[in-house]
């Protein structure tokens, strides 16, 4: 009886397990049921508020062609800043000779070297080198880290063989490509507005990275200047030029997104300087900035916004960038795990950790085609460290992938449309116009997904007619051989030569300052020769004369007001003139003071009372890169002044500026202690004291 009794009792109690199990079984089928459908929910919630039509997309494109119009309004005037390059002239195909390139954006930087065979031969070698930067430059001196830097540029020259021979007498010409935010006065200066990336040298900003470089340079004894300064886009933008002359725009779709393109002149209100001869402008758009209610946001957008480095700055960027979209994905897997039993019971502590899973992770799963998505679930081990996933949650990890990349990519098609549009080559005919976008950056090259979807979408903007038209194409390292094609296309000896010829659009080269009583003095722009005793010294052009009126005119045929010379003073402010004042309140010894004003033509820093104490105190004359007042008390003064124009409003008097420091105007570099002469026919600088 007992063991009957017992073997009852283990049934029952298997029977009890067995129902047990049964129900657990059926409420984790039923829990997983309500898990799939809740993710399935978020997953469609997802793309629904990702979604973007095309409806959707001409929208945005509007609003980018309508911000792009107020930045060249008025400084301020919209998100996106429209920086005026100074860049007027991209390669032709023409160049030939060697040029070089320096690449510094991290920690670590590039030099070049690019020989250039002309039209037919293009490009003919490049060879470049790496080198890092050691942790304690980037917050010692600006002195020793350029100091670094021309020390590897000087390196890198003497490692050169018979066939980097460059001819007697001819100065290396180097384009600097600087990704840290500069404020630019002229195609070869830049003052840098902050360090970024780690870079914490603090007397830096505020100074001429281009000055300091140039200075480095000549302390190693390296006969090289700066010929032009730019960025990774504008250099884009000239490496797509030279192999495409229909190259309308250029864009960076990598960590980071910007855009470049040539627009014309006269459409840029806030342009104030002098046209250039070629009539068109590169204007440098930072269109990572670019904001519009009609961008399809999520909350995970919101909040990875807000607990950026820069909340509400860079909304399109964060929307499109490979610093971003591997981000969102990790933030919508989150809330997933959070609210579903996407990764188990327990939320994989890897997967809480921000930034831990990259844009190149996320485009390694989305490209996975294996038929179990088999990378997906390597990826997912890897990188946040979940050892088990089934296919319903890997297809559902794609899918969030895509989610986001198709988004990014149409935004960016509906960026570039906008660009199109405020150019007017939306509605043109297909036959009369081409239009080429250079591309260049990670998530284009490698993203084939993105950058598939990217240009599809563009077509279908264009419509059937148009879209044959335009063309996207990829153009490898903007950064380090575009820039060496800038410093190409703005070589002395080019221009010189062109300038022989008579070929036009070839450099800077402006148009009378306009202002009554203005004469041009309009010159190629030479650099300080190497040899002074064969070759002669540099010309500053766009600086205007001021004639004397033929009623005060004296018998001599050089009055001191059109011929005048003597060594150099410089100085540079922004619309404040006094220290100008303090200056020509001391005795001038014959000598002449350069003033770097910027350019601007918003005031006048120079007015008739400090030039008259100026020939009092005996200086030989000024120069102002910039405005002044009181033309006619001026002209009746015994001194020599030039200036960019006039203008009755007067300057700041907060005493801010530099004095006795290098500046260039024109794209001359000028420095204490050289000597100006100046008559009817313009400006030249010698290192020296001439012989006339």
């Amino acid at each position: 009886m007992r063991k009957a009794a017992a073997l009852a009792s283990a049934a029952m109690a298997a029977a009890a397990v067995a129902v047990v199990s049964t129900v657990l079984h059926q409420r984790q089928r039923r829990a997983a049921k309500r898990s799939e459908r809740a993710e399935a929910v978020l997953l469609r919630d997802l793309q629904e508020r990702c979604a973007a039509p095309v409806e959707l997309l001409r929208q945005v494109a509007d609003a980018m062609a309508a911000e792009m119009r107020a930045g060249l309004a008025a400084e301020g005037g919209s998100d996106l800043q429209m920086l005026v390059t100074y860049v007027d002239s991209l390669p032709s195909g023409g160049e030939k000779g060697m040029f070089y390139a320096l690449d510094l954006g991290g920690t670590n930087f590039r030099v070049l070297r690019v020989q250039l065979g002309g039209k037919e031969r293009r490009i003919i070698k490049q060879d470049s080198e790496g080198i890092s930067i050691p942790q304690h430059l980037m917050s010692s001196s600006s002195h020793e880290l350029f100091d670094f830097v021309a020390a590897a540029l000087a390196k890198f020259v003497a490692s050169e063989g018979e066939d980097c021979h460059l001819p007697e007498g001819t100065q290396r010409e180097l384009g600097f490509t600087f990704s840290f935010p500069v404020k630019q006065k002229s195609l070869a200066s830049g003052t840098l507005i902050k360090w970024t990336k780690s870079f914490a040298i603090d007397e830096m900003v505020g100074k001429d990275v281009v000055a300091e470089l140039n200075m480095a340079i000549r302390r190693q004894g390296l006969d090289m200047k700066v010929t032009a300064l730019v960025n990774d886009t504008v250099g884009t933008l000239a490496a797509g030029r030279y192999v495409d002359h229909d190259t309308i725009a250029a864009v960076i779709l990598g960590t980071g997104s910007n855009a470049a393109y040539i627009d014309h002149a006269d459409a840029i209100p806030k342009w104030h300087g002098a046209l250039p001869k070629s009539g068109n402008m590169v204007i440098n758009m930072e269109w990572g900035n670019f904001k519009s209610s009609h961008l399809p946001l999520t909350e995970f957008d919101q909040e990875l916004d807000a607990e950026s480095l820069n909340p509400g700055k860079q909304v399109y960027e964060k929307l499109i960038s490979g610093m971003y979209m591997g981000e969102l994905v990790r933030r919508i897997l989150l809330k997933m795990a959070q609210e579903t039993r996407i990764f188990g019971d327990n939320i994989p502590p890897k997967l809480e950790r921000p930034y831990i899973l990259r844009t190149l992770d996320m485009l390694i799963m989305h490209h996975d085609t294996s038929s179990d998505l088999r990378t997906v679930a390597n990826k997912l081990k890897e990188v946040l460290g979940i050892e088990y996933t089934s296919f319903t949650t890997r297809k559902l990890v794609l899918d969030v992938c895509e989610a986001i990349a198709t988004r990014g990519a149409r935004l960016a098609a509906a960026g570039i449309y906008g660009i199109i549009q405020k150019l007017g080559q939306h509605s043109d005919s297909p036959s009369t116009r081409r239009s080429v976008i250079a591309v260049d950056g990670g998530v284009y090259k490698y993203y084939t997904f993105f950058s598939q979807c990217m240009e599809s979408t563009l077509s279908d903007m264009l419509g059937q007619e148009l879209a044959p038209s335009v063309m996207i194409k990829h153009v490898n390292d903007g950064s380090g051989v575009g820039a060496s094609l800038l410093a190409a296309s703005y070589s002395q000896y080019h221009q010189a030569e062109s300038a022989d010829r008579g070929d036009a659009g070839t450099g800077w080269v402006p148009s009378a300052a306009g202002c009554r009583g203005y004469l041009p003095s309009s010159f190629p722009p030479l650099s300080h020769p190497r040899d002074r005793s064969n070759q002669p010294p540099p010309l500053i052009e766009s600086l205007t004369r001021l004639p004397r009126p033929h009623r005060r005119r004296r018998g001599r045929s050089d009055p001191a007001s059109e011929v005048f010379a003597g060594p150099i003073v410089t100085l540079k402010v922004y619309e404040d003139n006094v220290l100008i004042r303090e200056f020509l309140e001391e005795k001038g010894h014959g000598r002449v003071l350069v003033v770097d004003g910027g350019g601007s033509l918003r005031c006048a820093i120079l007015g008739g009372n400090p030039v008259q104490q100026a020939q009092n105190n005996g200086w030989a004359g000024i120069v102002v890169n910039g405005c002044i007042r009181d033309v006619d008390e001026i002209n009746g003064c015994d001194i020599g002044v030039r200036a960019l124009n006039s203008h009755p409003m007067k300057a700041n008097k907060k005493g801010i500026g530099e004095k006795h420091v290098p500046v260039t105007i024109a794209g001359t570099r000028i420095c204490d202690g050289e000597w100006l002469y100046a008559d009817t026919d313009g400006i030249l600088i010698s290192r020296t004291e001439l012989t006339v």
